[in-house]
């Protein structure tokens, strides 16, 4: 490789790390907010940083660090009882020709209590601006816009009871699906060796690995499919929970899981834990990997009435066995558990110490000279466009959640392909962007310049499989929606009454067109739970009365799909506009899989490894349009491996 292609490669490794670290210094903003660690949350801003929060603007990091500490007032976190827990998450990250500059937006939701009777929450988002500044990546601008907002014993309105204005994006459709443009004139010499080049490409494939297999976890344990969270696991592995003590080995990380429960969900029990703003770390050698998040428990049992908030940080330590990523420490701290009727104005209750758990540093990734030798350049630049790929379809993932909140059908039909198919919920399948937008404009009406309610729509969680020459993809997310308006919680419009829902994104798929990202295929499985009102949250949710079943969807005559939800069996039994018996919380929707088990390959009850109306119209599969299809069980490097014995019972 000579030295012009190795400073290109350079440049372009560079430029990948870049859009991981801008991600990373608002993920670590996050972890250090719930601990009310100011000092090292303004050190992230540039030496100009500035802040602007709805009307405020603050310039400065002393300032910055002052205006923190400030409006957290007693709700900072750092005592046990009091709750400063913020979510950062859903980014679309793009980076400036010239590699120095980004900007990115994110959602956020805050859940704030001091412990002494006062509980809030706040949503909006962030249209934020990031800097290369003394060698690391730092926050220039961070912009907030506030959404909704509220007393926890009311719940949450529009922010000032008022209309809300349609946010600016600081990115276009097809900007959305290239994070990285272009870059612009000669490479700079870079000094850097092949063998190098190729540890910083292997440690970004890691950190997708690694990410995966802990958004995986996350989903297991939705289901309490315990069997399948124990296959994560190395044999010796360990389950630490703060306040509780450890549990080691299989046996022993069964019985952790089964704290909250036996394997499975009966009627009316919620275990849900969606992990926000997860931060990986690949060490030096590639064979260990540590990461940190933040956990949020929407617990319940609808038949009891009965429902339970709960924050924690997550952290894990993996190691790489046989070229796959296994967990071998998982550690839980609940910071504060708190019965829905109550909330935690009143500190709810706790076991933490105060002990802070680990921060990761989101500090320049680097690497151990010398630990690859006999590196291909097409191979090593196919496998840093399977790390590129991975944000190209987190990128375009959260595009489609941003243009759905904001009713932008024109812009929300642009980010699919050419032959991409959107499902409609509750009636079916629209082929080609002009459908996929009409179907939108035919149910939802126009786009408004002012929204009296919102549905928000965070896409969370990313299980991305890439394929093995990084052109095509198989996307899970989760379904993380708030809702407002501006009217009170008390008010009959309910659809927009402010609470929480939830469903799945199990089986998306994204190409590579033209240079960028694309949605291939979009299905909604939901909802998992629902809130019918504040008051009472999901645990108030109510069977729909026998003989009533939900009315249909409007597009069925209006403007009927391509593929009715009617045509597609088994994969849509139970889900509403599908086929069967509509299944409603407190019942159990059935929960779908494009993956069998990342380590064990142990297949689930609802697998699903292609696009949702691939058996039904076979036209509709990527590989009919010349793109790979991705792995669906444990892979390396893009490459599913043989059927493999299945992982011993968790229990033994």
């Amino acid at each position: 490789m000579g030295r012009t292609e190795l400073d290109a490669l350079a440049r372009d490794v560079a430029r990948v790390e870049s859009v991981r670290a801008v991600k990373d210094v608002q993920r670590v903003y996050a972890h250090l907010g719930q601990f009310g660690r100011w000092d090292e949350m303004a050190a992230l801003f540039a030496e100009g940083g500035e802040v602007r929060w709805g009307g405020e603007t603050v310039t400065g990091r002393a300032a910055i660090r002052g205006w923190l500490a400030a409006r957290a007032g007693a709700t900072d976190g750092r005592t046990p009882g009091t709750l400063h827990t913020e979510l950062i998450d859903e980014p679309l990250v793009n980076l400036s020709a010239d590699g120095r500059t980004a900007r990115a937006r994110w959602m956020s939701m805050r859940f704030l209590g001091d412990g002494q009777g006062t509980a809030r929450i706040e949503g909006g988002l962030y249209e934020n601006s990031y800097v290369v500044e003394g060698g690391r990546w730092r926050i220039a601008r961070l912009h907030y816009h506030p959404q909704f907002e509220g007393d926890y014993r009311d719940g949450w309105t529009n922010v000032g009871g008022q209309d809300l204005p349609v946010v600016g994006k600081h990115f276009t459709p097809d900007e959305a699906g290239r994070p990285i443009p272009p870059p612009v004139g000669d490479p700079p010499a870079s000094g850097a060796t092949a063998a190098e080049l190729a540890e910083r490409i292997a440690r970004l494939n890691d950190e997708d690995a690694v990410r995966n297999l802990q958004h995986a976890y996350g989903y297991y344990v939705d289901r309490r499919m315990w069997t399948d969270v124990v296959d994560l696991f190395v044999p010796d592995g360990v389950v630490t929970i703060a306040g509780v003590g450890e549990h080691i080995g299989r046996a022993g990380v069964r019985r952790a899981m089964e704290r909250m429960g036996p394997e499975g969900l009966g009627y009316g029990q919620l275990n849900e834990r969606p992990i926000f703003d997860v931060v990986v770390e690949v060490l030096p050698g590639g064979r260990e990997a540590r990461c940190r998040g933040i956990e949020l428990g929407l617990l319940g049992d609808a038949t009891r009435g009965e429902g339970w908030w709960e924050f924690s940080v997550i952290c894990a330590r993996l190691v790489k066995d046989g070229g796959l990523w296994r967990i071998k420490e998982l550690s839980l701290t609940p910071l504060l558990r708190a019965d829905y009727a109550e909330g935690w104005g009143a500190g709810g209750t706790t076991a933490w110490d105060g002990e802070v758990p680990e921060f990761l540093d989101p500090a320049p990734r680097g690497c151990s000279p010398g630990a690859a030798t006999g590196v291909d350049p097409a191979d090593l630049r196919r496998r840093l466009g399977r790390s590129a790929a991975y944000d190209g379809v987190e990128n375009v993932s959260s595009a489609y959640g941003y243009y759905l909140d904001d009713f932008e059908w024109t812009e929300m039909a642009a980010i699919f392909a050419t032959r991409g198919h959107k499902q409609s919920p509750f009636a079916g399948y629209y082929v080609g962007r002009d459908r996929i937008a009409g179907a939108a404009g035919a149910n939802w009406g126009p786009t408004p310049q002012r929204r009296g309610a919102i549905s928000f729509h965070w896409r969370i969680q990313p299980v991305i499989h890439v394929s093995h020459d990084g052109r095509s993809a198989n996307l899970r997310t989760r379904l993380f929606q708030p809702r407002t308006s501006k009217d009170p919680a008390g008010t009959p419009t309910r659809f927009y009454m402010g609470g929480l829902h939830s469903g799945m994104y199990p089986n998306d798929q994204a190409v590579l067109e033209d240079g960028r990202w694309r949605l291939w295929s979009l299905t909604i499985d939901e909802h998992y739970f629902s809130t019918p009102d504040w008051e009472s949250g999901w645990a108030g949710a109510k069977p729909r009365p026998e003989g009533e079943p939900p009315p249909p969807s409007r597009l069925l005559t209006v403007y009927p799909p391509d593929i009715p939800l009617t045509a597609l069996g088994r994969r849509m039994e139970g889900f509403r506009g599908g086929t069967g018996t509509t299944v409603e919380w407190p019942d159990i929707l059935p929960m779908w899989f494009h993956y069998r088990n990342p380590v064990s390959g142990r297949t689930p009850e609802h697998f699903w490894p292609d696009c949702v109306p691939c058996e039904q119209a076979p036209e509709t599969r990527m590989t009919a349009h010349g793109y790979q299809r991705p792995p669906t069980g444990p892979e390396i490097d893009g490459v599913e491996l043989p059927e493999r014995e299945q992982a011993v019972d968790g229990g033994g």
